[in-house]
């Protein structure tokens, strides 16, 4: 994913541009009502006050991208499981599901999973069975397939037969002296491309067991969306404990279903964004209902890259000061924040200043994170500089610029696109982004604090 880096970061860095100064007296000890008469002088001395931002990726770093269950009662002979998702270049798919006339047997991909994107990175479609194997859990001794006792179709209740502590093996290399049905006669499963979207696939697992040498019931699975190798299971290794055990000896897929939705989400970057400490009825970002004023808000929001807005702000005379953030606290080159790193820098900023900033939220189109039109004030009525966590004064905002696509798959997203500004024009205006796809909390995914440096 850091490929696209060079293509967010085409900025230099920090710039200032510092302007025409308030008309407004210094403020007295009594309205600053600090108990530090020292904190009041130094500010006194410097005319304005110096702030560290700190912009905080706090994504949770999710194994999968997508995951679910696939029906609620046995597929029979005839009968199908379908299932839908949408999914980028670079994805997997990997799925369980049970057959149901053995302890602990389970049609699914390797470990490594199904790739959904071919070497040119286009979808794939059609027939996918021969990528599909049995497998044996390890987790309960196999009896005769149809026959034994503690198999699903005549077990006493769940999870009712002999512990094997065995591993995760292919069917056709465990010895335990029975013919099992093959997979060409009991299972066919479809996938299809452009599903919904040009991200969207939807799956189709046919039970045809009919005519095989083992008629079976298939039971409700689980489907999971990934970029790593064996999200379910490793040849060789015993089960893992989260599920897969009770869906391959009795379908149930619950526990497999809670374990996979705790460990999928959209993870993302965000990218270099600029910042204005500026007058308080400034709009130098954008109007909230109006289309993109033109001042670069586009190029950062669409593709990461803050130079035609730090250049913008630059020029503006309601602004006092201006700049870039860009550089990632600790290191040094101009990078997006991943998981668990943060931008950190100084702005300045007198009473009666607002500030701005924005950040896009790489994994999208062009939505960017900051508040709203006028920005916050950075002092209160008192005169006394802003300070804390101010996250609950931001929202994620649609630039309205390009057309939305599916969020962490669109082809036309900074992660995966061939070039800057290449998707379809929108020619909207910036609103608080709503449209048909679901995004995570803000206060899940970033923090933003700011602390005044007396």
């Amino acid at each position: 994913m850091k490929k696209f880096i060079l293509l967010l970061c085409l900025t230099p860095l920090l710039i200032f541009s510092c302007k025409e100064e308030f008309d407004q007296p210094i403020t007295t000890d009594a309205e600053l009502d600090l108990n530090d008469e020292n904190r009041a002088r130094k500010q006194r001395r410097k005319r304005f006050v110096e702030f560290t931002v700190r912009i905080e990726n706090i994504n949770t770093p999710h194994r999968f991208f997508a995951s679910g269950g696939f029906g609620t009662a046995p597929a029979f002979p005839g009968e199908d499981y379908t299932f839908s998702f949408n999914a980028g270049p670079g994805t997997k798919l990997s799925f369980a599901t049970m057959l149901v006339q053995s302890n602990d047997l389970f049609f699914g991909p390797g470990e490594a999973g199904i790739a959904l994107y071919d070497a040119s990175n286009n979808p794939i479609s059609g027939d996918v069975t021969d990528q599909v194997d049995l497998w044996d859990a390890g987790t309960e001794v196999n009896e005769e397939p149809g026959t034994g006792p503690n198999q699903a179709p005549r077990q006493s209740g769940p999870n009712t037969g002999v512990d094997e502590n065995g591993t995760v093996e292919l069917i056709e290399n465990v010895n335990d002296g029975f013919t099992h049905p093959t997979v060409e006669e009991s299972i066919q499963v479809i996938i299809e491309s452009n599903f919904g979207s040009p991200t969207g696939f939807r799956v189709t697992i046919k039970n045809i067991s009919a005519g095989s040498s083992l008629p079976s019931p298939l039971a409700p699975g689980n489907f999971v969306i990934h970029t790593t190798d064996a999200p379910l299971f490793t040849v060789g290794e015993a089960d893992r404990g989260v599920g897969l055990e009770e869906l391959a000896e009795d379908g149930n897929n619950a526990p497999l279903t809670s374990y996979l939705a705790d460990n999928t989400g959209l993870v993302t970057p965000f990218a270099p964004g600029t910042w204005a400490a500026h007058r308080p009825y400034a709009t130098p970002f954008f109007i909230v209902g109006q289309p993109d004023l033109g001042f670069g808000l586009e190029a950062l929001a669409e593709d990461g890259d803050p130079g035609p807005h730090a250049a913008s702000l630059a020029t503006m005379r309601t602004v006092e000061f201006s700049g870039v953030f860009n550089t990632p606290d600790g290191a040094s080159a101009p990078a997006p924040i991943f998981p668990g790193e943060a931008y950190e820098f100084t702005i300045q900023g007198k009473p009666g200043a607002n500030l701005s900033f924005a950040t896009m939220l790489v994994q999208s189109n062009d939505l960017f994170v900051g508040p709203g039109e006028n920005g916050i004030p950075l002092f209160d009525r008192y005169r006394r500089p802003l300070s804390g966590d101010i996250t609950d004064l931001l929202d994620l905002w649609d630039a309205g610029t390009e057309v939305n696509e599916f969020p962490g798959a669109g082809l036309n997203q900074a992660p995966r696109q061939s070039g800057p500004n290449v998707g379809e024009d929108e020619n909207g205006p910036v609103v608080i982004v709503r449209d048909q796809f679901e995004y995570p909390e803000l206060s899940d995914i970033i923090r933003v604090t700011i602390t005044p440096n007396f």
